[in-house]
């Protein structure tokens, strides 16, 4: 059976990855398109056959016989289109971040069990080839236990800058969940959690910079502390003079570099593996690690809220909440280390 999907917010992210992830679905058919923006309403017609588009997503929701709604909208909608979507009986698929307080993730994850439904987050660097095979090599017990993991994220500027949009797009509008903390912290904290061992952390601390014109963070510096004395450290930047995506993943047995699809393991012993994998060319959208992404969300959403991808999905989105929610205080205290509570 075809599972029926809609989109909620057509911009780029939507039209450049999520859609050639779920049009590459056999078992997936995307009817509609709900943005209040009639450009990308007229972009979804022209890329989508028979598609229907809606400027009310209420009015979607009523109208559609949707099994899944995949919200692509700026941060701060998604809390409420999540709520009315579950409302509806609708299972959600939501791009990072799920949504921007604990008390609005407490309320989804409710209403979720509540309606017997899906209720998931875009975690798309986990299907990059890099990260994939880092952690197969620590699956495997190639690096020991991992004691330290160093993110490192340097941009030039946000992605999808819109020239054209209010303020240059939605990541520097902090009304609609602008900042680089939101943009690539969420991403970098759920790969730490997946990194270590689904350990959850136990405190933060933070450093955020703000934009002059804009007021949103454009540069965080976290060190993020795990059980065990093991530590993840974060570097995020709009300011960088070249684009570069570095891990460094130190363990009791080895040591493992990653700048792209470059990855050199060095054992203890001093001996080099070369654990490259191929990759396609680096931009901010990443169409083929959605389509990797799309198979999963395809077969959970088959197999219903109790898929185990399901369950360590919305963990992993608790955990970058919390780390996030936890950030910001830290920076607003000079950097004081804050302890993390996992009980809501």
């Amino acid at each position: 059976m075809t599972l029926r999907g809609a989109i909620s917010g057509f911009g780029a992210v939507a039209a450049r990855a999520h859609l050639p992830g779920w049009l590459s679905r056999r078992g997936i058919s995307i009817v509609a398109i709900h943005d209040p923006v009639a450009v990308r309403r007229h972009h979804a017609i022209n890329l989508i056959k028979n598609v229907r588009v809606y400027d009310d997503l209420e009015l979607m929701l009523d109208g559609e016989a949707l099994d899944f709604l995949d919200i692509a909208s700026p941060p701060a909608f998604h809390a409420t289109a999540a709520k009315l979507a579950l409302e509806a009986g609708v299972n959600v698929i939501v791009e990072k971040p799920l949504c921007l307080s604990t008390g609005e993730l407490a309320q989804l994850s409710s209403l979720a069990a509540h309606n017997d439904r899906l209720l998931l987050c875009v975690h798309n660097w986990k299907y990059s080839p890099a990260y994939r095979r880092a952690h197969e090599l620590i699956s495997a017990g190639r690096l020991g236990q991992v004691q330290y993991v160093s993110l490192i994220r340097m941009r030039c500027e946000p992605a999808g800058r819109d020239p054209n949009a209010a303020g240059g797009g939605w990541r520097l509008d902090s009304k609609k969940g602008g900042g680089i903390l939101i943009d690539h912290g969420w991403h970098a904290f759920y790969l730490a959690h997946w990194l270590m061992g689904s350990d959850e952390p136990l405190s933060v601390s933070s450093y955020l910079r703000f934009d002059r014109d804009s007021g949103v963070n454009d540069f965080a510096d976290l060190r993020i502390a795990f059980p065990g004395d093991r530590m993840v450290n974060v570097l995020l930047t709009w300011d960088a003079p070249v684009r570069r995506t570095t891990a460094i993943i130190v363990g009791t047995a080895g040591l493992l570099e990653i700048e792209s699809g470059k990855i050199v393991l060095t054992e203890r012993s001093g001996r080099f593996d070369d654990c490259s994998v191929n990759d396609a060319a680096e931009d901010s959208y990443h169409a083929r690690w959605f389509m990797a992404a799309a198979a999963d969300y395809e077969q959970v959403l088959n197999h219903g809220p109790r898929a185990d991808l399901a369950r360590v999905n919305l963990r992993e989105a608790a955990t970058a909440l919390t780390l996030t929610v936890a950030a910001e205080r830290s920076a607003a205290q000079d950097g004081r280390a804050v302890v993390l509570n996992f009980s809501g």
